[in-house]
């Protein structure tokens, strides 16, 4: 195929063509990042740096596109078999595990470089700790969110709105690979039929059970990684001060609130949104814990914390992928604060959040990444920052 020229002879790339071209980076979201000849860059998944690929521009998107992958023509040292057969970047792939098909060791290194590349405006680009693997890099998932159509159940194909069915799973843990048999043999199943037009029926599973249509509490998904999260902590709370009072923000069901409790602190008071996750907290009876329901994202939330945040010596956040979002009032409010926890799942929201606090006089004493989704582009950051005050 030939694609038409704009100004000055430069190659404009159309749907459809295919051209050869290198990788050379992948995004945030794991996939391949690739120039056209004419300086558009494509989006493809399925691919590693450094490998040299024939591509079909599939789509485009503002000043980007996408496109798959045709023919490989020099792959990377990195690439292995991946174990599990539905793993892919076809239409009807699974797009759960987009780097199972590299080597673990570069997944880890890719982690580590987007981290870094993340924290290097801030000057902190030499300042992370290396990533903590996981244990197991299978069998290491606790829960996860299957959809089915009655007919079929498996994960979204990547980059749609189509299910990709599965057969097995290798990246759950055994209890979770019983709980996907037993919803196999349930099928076909005229409950779990679509009601809408493109919405299925969700499946969602833990270790302690399987719930339809609705979501089961939130749990850090890598058991393992989770218990090495908590033992940090300990780590880091054990030299402070016990009469200090601590805030814990974005608490869920008390998955850190233990660890604080158990330090021995005096005063900590634990804030969540998720109106179930805060009975389950409260159900708990952790000492010294008095417990807050307030969406964290709403208008005002840290006028409404008043003297709990006014007061606060030390602080623990632990909040979803968009960070914590006005991080300036906080820094602002709890002007008391010495010590800051903050347990992050994004590199970008990390780092400018981070960006704030180091405004705000902290200093950044530990950055700890840990792989808590091996095979998947994400990683988990943990950072203490202090302040005199």
């Amino acid at each position: 195929m030939f694609a038409f020229c704009g100004r000055g002879g430069i190659e404009m790339p159309r749907l459809g063509e295919v051209f050869t071209g290198r990788v050379r980076d992948v995004s945030s979201a794991g996939a391949g990042i690739v120039e056209h000849p004419g300086g558009r860059v494509f989006f493809v998944s399925g691919v590693w740096v450094g490998e040299e690929a024939r591509f079909r521009i599939t789509g485009f998107r503002n000043r980007f596109g996408y496109a798959r992958l045709e023919e490989l023509l020099a792959p990377a040292q990195e690439r292995v078999t991946p174990r599990c057969a539905h793993h892919g970047p076809g239409p009807s792939d699974c797009g759960g595990c987009p780097w199972q098909f590299v080597d673990y060791g570069a997944q880890l290194a890719a982690k580590e470089n987007r981290l870094k590349a993340a924290l290097s405006p801030l000057g902190l680009a030499d300042k992370p700790l290396p990533i903590w693997p996981s244990p197991r890099p299978y069998g290491y998932r606790n829960r996860a969110q299957l959809k089915t159509d009655g007919e079929r159940i498996g994960y979204v194909a990547a980059g749609s709105r189509r299910i990709a069915p599965v057969e097995d799973c290798p990246i759950l843990t055994d209890r979770n690979r019983t709980h996907l048999r037993e919803l196999l043999e349930q099928l076909p199943n005229s409950r779990w039929r679509q009601r809408k037009r493109g919405r299925w029926t969700t499946v969602d599973m833990d270790e302690e059970g399987v719930s339809i249509d609705r979501r089961r509490p939130f749990r850090q998904g890598n058991s393992d990684q989770n218990l090495r999260m908590r033992d940090w902590l300990k780590a880091r709370l054990a030299p402070l001060d016990r009469r200090l009072p601590v805030l814990e923000l974005f608490a869920g069901s008390g998955n850190f609130t233990e660890v604080i409790a158990d330090t021995g602190f005096e005063h900590i008071v634990a804030v969540e949104g998720v109106g179930e996750a805060i009975d389950r907290l409260r159900a708990r009876g952790l000492p010294g814990v008095e417990t807050w329901r307030q969406d964290l994202f709403a208008d005002g939330a840290w006028r409404r914390l008043g003297r709990n945040l006014e007061e606060v010596g030390i602080l623990v956040a632990d909040p979803p992928r968009r960070g914590i979002e006005n991080a300036r009032g906080l820094a602002t409010a709890a002007r008391k604060c010495r010590d800051l926890v903050y347990v992050s799942c994004d590199p970008a929201t990390f780092a400018r959040d981070l960006g704030v606090f180091l405004e705000a006089g902290y200093s950044a004493l530990e950055i700890q990444p840990l792989d808590q989704f091996p095979h998947t582009p994400h990683v988990e950051m943990l950072a203490h920052l202090h302040r005199d005050v």
